[in-house]
């Protein structure tokens, strides 16, 4: 049997942020979001969970002066760094814009260009990156996760 104890903590952080963030949405919210079980952004951070899952179970299972575990440490700090700023940034620019589209109501009856009228009433998703909380909380589940993994099956 094929066992990857590394893949299988990091698809499991992944999976279990995912259900906490749809948790935390239908509490904050109280409304069912199917999105958030697999979208971006929210708490806490998936992308965090699924790269220190990773960078975690392959300390448990490599040895830290490896090239394997500075590659994960590598891919995981620019992955958690990017959750919080460029697509933080791109979220914050999409929550603007959206409420300029408001602001500016055109409305789709007369706008004659059909392309215009279309784009008009896409909404930009604003669900994109992270708070430095967001991406703590998401490394530390991952972190949890992969001592829950076990390592052989």
């Amino acid at each position: 049997m094929f066992y990857n104890y590394i893949l299988v903590s990091a698809v499991v952080g992944w999976g279990a942020a995912q259900v906490i963030k749809t948790t935390l949405y239908l509490i904050f919210n109280k409304a069912f979001r199917f999105e958030r079980l697999f979208g971006a952004g929210g708490m806490p951070s998936s992308h965090s969970a699924m790269v220190c899952a990773a960078i975690a179970a392959c300390a448990r299972t490599e040895p830290i002066g490896s090239p394997i575990f500075a590659a994960f440490a590598v891919f995981g700090l620019i992955t958690m760094y990017d959750a919080m700023s460029v697509r933080r940034a791109s979220g914050q620019h999409a929550q603007a814009i959206n409420r300029l589209n408001k602001m500016f109501d055109i409305h789709p009856e007369k706008v004659t260009d059909k392309e215009s009228r279309r784009r008009k009433n896409k909404e930009l998703k604003e669900f994109l990156g992270h708070t430095p909380l967001e991406v703590f909380c998401g490394a530390l589940l991952g972190v949890g996760i992969a001592f829950i993994v076990p390592i052989a099956v």
